[in-house]
Formats: structure tokens, sequence, C-alpha cells
């Protein structure tokens, strides 16, 4: 696996790429923090600015709060059914909405699996990319596998307010 580091507003990002799709992400933090996401990856080699710019792009956009389209540049090669399922409902929260964990159980095809569909979102490989912070809880923003400061920001810049 191929990496690339991307500095955006919100702190230091981390892709993961191979055979030029996206792989694995990690969310904005400290320069510090991304680097050791990648080292846990395994990914030993950057790759070229070239095969890095449409991703970096991505990851910009995503952080900005724009609409971003994935069009088959991502490559999941973990998770249960459970999981990809829950990821794929996730991956179709368009930009300034939120759905609550219940909602996504039941449209992923789970319905009463909420806490699992939490489980299943926080283990989410490309955060940002499949956007998980537009999933809270019914009674407010609920979790987030970084900082719920950061949630936060992701959802003010699609116009959503916690």
């Amino acid at each position: 696996m191929k990496h690339a580091l991307v500095e955006t507003d919100l702190g230091w990002a981390a892709i993961g790429i191979e055979g030029g799709k996206v792989c694995a992400a990690a969310l904005p933090t400290t320069r510090e923090l991304a680097e050791f996401a990648i080292a846990d990856w395994g990914a030993d080699e950057p790759a070229s600015e070239e095969e890095a710019a449409p991703f970096v792009g991505l990851v910009l956009r995503a952080v900005a709060g724009e609409e971003i389209k994935l069009d088959g540049n991502v490559r999941i090669g973990v998770g249960t059914e459970f999981q990809r399922a829950v990821w794929e409902s996730v991956s179709r929260i368009p930009k300034g909405k939120t759905l609550t964990y219940g909602e996504l159980a039941a449209d992923a095809g789970y319905p009463g699996a909420a806490r699992a569909v939490g489980q299943a979102v926080g283990s989410n490989p490309i955060p940002l990319l499949i956007p998980c912070h537009r999933v809270v809880a019914s009674n407010g923003i609920g979790g987030f596998g970084g900082d719920i400061r950061l949630k936060k920001r992701l959802l003010a810049a699609e116009g959503i307010h916690y």
C-alpha cells in the first residue's frame, strides 16, 4: 500500500492507496498521528504526487463540506457483510443531511440494530470519504472516532449545527 499525507484546514489527514484506489484514510489530526496511521497500515511507500492528487482533492473537498463522488475509486478490503452494508448506506447520506443510527440500521437492511450499526460506523476504514460524521444519535450528535469537535466542524461545514 502506498500513502499520502494531506494538510487540511482541520489538521493532517492520511490516505492509503492501493491499485489506484483509496483503501484507507485517517481523519484530520496532528501530523504525528497521521504518520502513525500510515505506519499502522503498513503503507511503506509514498504515492507519487500524480497518483495521490485525485484522492487529496477528495479529502480537501470533504473537509470543506463540499459534495464528493467516489465513482469507483475506493477499495475496501476489510469488513463483514454487515459492516459493508452499513458503510454503503453511510456513503449514500447526502451532503448537508444526517441519519440517526436507527435510521441507518433500517436503511442498511438491519432494522433494530442501531448499536451494532454504531460499532460498524466506528470501524469505517475510510472516514471523511465514507462520511460517518453524518450519522448522529437520536438524542444529539452521538459519538465519533475522532474528536467530537471535529465532527461538529465537519457537520458545520455542511450547514448542520450541533
